[in-house]
């Protein structure tokens, strides 16, 4: 991180706490990890790390709009799509599915690691969801990545999203198998499968149980701030984007469909699950 952080002078090694100051929050307290990256942003807006930093710091804290236009402006600077179902998720939470859609059929997604490309397609159905088209988003999931004989680390988030849409399909019984494949391949605790299989061997034995609370859709204004025709100055360490009127972990009902604009990562205890580097536990890289 510092040889890249180097041209900064003496500013590289407050910078570099913020970063890594950044990562170790990002998860139990997105809210203050957003702080450090913005401080770090302030003092090396020109740097890509530190843009790519403050966005994934954004989108934690469930600032959309912030998070889509830092790593927008990450890519410009470093040329890597790493981050590209990130921003389709943000679009997904600011209501656009269908921009979320142009993200992930762009050639850009072709550029995907396998792992990015298996985040893409869980993003993809959502927006698929997102627009009413449940069959859709089914074929969007299917493939020979469904194959249980395989443990690979991304799968527990793929069945656990394919079992998510069965659900809404109707299909409960298929989905009461996907979701116990998750929870078996789900090492790291990044789903809930336990309990959507709990929930829904509760309201098949109770229907009223599992009836899913009624959720209002969040409701965002595209038109306070729109990405498409706003980037924030690499200087200007004020830019921060509207507030998302729903977290990450937003509601999810026992076992229906998640909230309308709720992006597909809200389903899991993990944002989208794209690898954060740049902000690591160290300063020694």
């Amino acid at each position: 991180m510092l040889a890249q952080l180097r041209p900064l002078g003496h500013a590289a090694e407050l910078v570099a706490r913020h970063l890594v100051a950044a990562g170790q929050l990002l998860v139990d307290d997105p809210a203050r990890a957003l702080e450090h990256a913005r401080a770090a942003r302030s003092r090396a807006g020109r740097i890509g790390i530190v843009r790519e930093a403050a966005g994934l710091a954004a989108y934690h804290a469930g600032e959309w709009s912030e998070a889509l236009a830092e790593l927008r402006a990450a890519r410009r600077l470093t040329g890597d799509p790493q981050h590209l179902p990130v921003m389709a998720d943000c679009e997904r939470a600011l209501g656009r599915p269908e921009r979320a859609l142009r993200l992930a059929t762009s050639a850009e997604a072709d550029r995907l690691d396998q792992a990015g490309r298996i985040e893409m397609r869980i993003v993809h159905a959502g927006a698929r969801r997102d627009l009413g088209e449940l069959s859709a988003a089914l074929l969007v999931l299917q493939g020979p990545e469904l194959d249980r004989e395989r443990l690979d680390p991304w799968r527990a988030r793929l069945w656990y999203a394919y079992a998510d849409l069965l659900v809404a399909a109707g299909r409960r019984a298929d989905a009461r198998e996907w979701f116990v494949a998750a929870a078996l391949a789900d090492e790291e605790g990044e789903t809930d499968a336990d309990e959507r299989i709990e929930a829904l061997d509760a309201s098949d034995a109770d229907p009223a149980a599992g009836d899913p609370e009624e959720l209002d859709p969040v409701e965002l204004d595209p038109e306070d701030l729109d990405p498409e025709d706003w980037d924030p100055g690499v200087d200007d360490p004020t830019a921060t984007g509207t507030a998302g009127a729903a977290g990450a972990e937003a509601g999810r009902a026992d076992d229906g469909d998640p909230p309308s604009g709720v992006p597909y990562s809200g389903l899991f205890r993990e944002p989208v699950g794209t690898e954060v580097p740049t902000i690591g536990d160290s300063t020694d890289s």
